[in-house]
């Protein structure tokens, strides 16, 4: 495949994804701004029809455009998984921010090709931001490219994390050691602060307990505005992995961040 080919069906991947954040969008702001009724699922956290509508409106767009694709949903399980393209897909990550009217929460949409992050978009219909990264093009902003910000040294660092409960067990201790190095933390943002990062609002946002639908979408933004993800390892994340996540806008902060939480 010429680098001209590759290029124009990475804009069509992209385009697909576009077209799905902006189905999924109508779908969700026609829920948000009303209670709506929770559903606990095994593992008691929340989901709602929106989710399953948004869900199953992207997984039918993909399956008339791209029927040979994978597809690995939060809500409806994994099909074609060993397919060399498989979409990552998160209708609504944020759930009780979602049913909560915190605005913070946002679709997911990522593309793994041959096992590696590839692109990926993250909608957050009720900021009116979408935001995209891909190979060979900048991370963007409703269009507009952001970059992240230098920060190489932990003692400056601002860090997110959504919960500190999501840390509890064996990560815990090693989360604490890496916020008390750290000069600020927040928590609550979600898939947000990573769109903080991509546009140099924050450092790092360091998770745990995460499922690759959690995840997928953002690699390529947070890596296309020149920030690293991998586990806490520094091993790169794919489908399969121990649920660890550090990203940060800097690459060296993100060593030294891997040596306080790999250890």
């Amino acid at each position: 495949m010429t680098q001209a080919t590759a290029d124009a069906q990475t804009a069509d991947f992209m385009a697909l994804a576009m077209e799905m954040a902006a189905r999924a969008r109508t779908i969700v702001l026609s829920h948000y701004g009303v209670a709506p009724d929770v559903i606990a699922k095994d593992d008691q956290s929340p989901v709602t029809i929106a989710d399953r509508e948004c869900e199953a409106a992207m997984r039918e767009m993909i399956n008339a455009r791209f029927p040979d694709h994978g597809i690995y949903g939060e809500e409806y399980g994994v099909e074609n998984a060993d397919a060399e393209f498989v979409w990552v897909l998160d209708p609504i990550d944020g759930t009780k921010a979602f049913v909560t009217g915190k605005p913070l929460f946002g679709t997911l949409i990522g593309l793994f090709k041959d096992g590696a992050a590839h692109l990926g978009v993250m909608d957050n219909p009720a900021l009116d931001e979408v935001w995209a990264g891909a190979p060979g093009g900048p991370a963007t902003c409703n269009g507009t490219p952001v970059s992240a910000r230098t920060c190489a040294d932990l003692a400056d660092a601002w860090l997110c994390s959504t919960s500190p409960q999501m840390h509890l067990g064996i990560n815990f201790d090693r989360f604490e050691r890496l916020r008390h190095a750290c000069r600020y933390e927040l928590y609550g943002s979600d898939c947000y602060s990573y769109g903080m990062m991509a546009k140099g609002r924050v450092d790092l946002v360091c998770e745990a307990s995460m499922q690759p639908y959690d995840y997928a979408a953002l690699i390529p933004i947070v890596e296309a505005a020149g920030g690293r993800m991998t586990d806490w390892s520094g091993a790169p994340l794919g489908l399969n992995g121990d649920g660890t996540v550090i990203a940060a806008g800097d690459p060296a902060l993100h060593a030294a961040a891997v040596a306080i939480l790999g250890g």
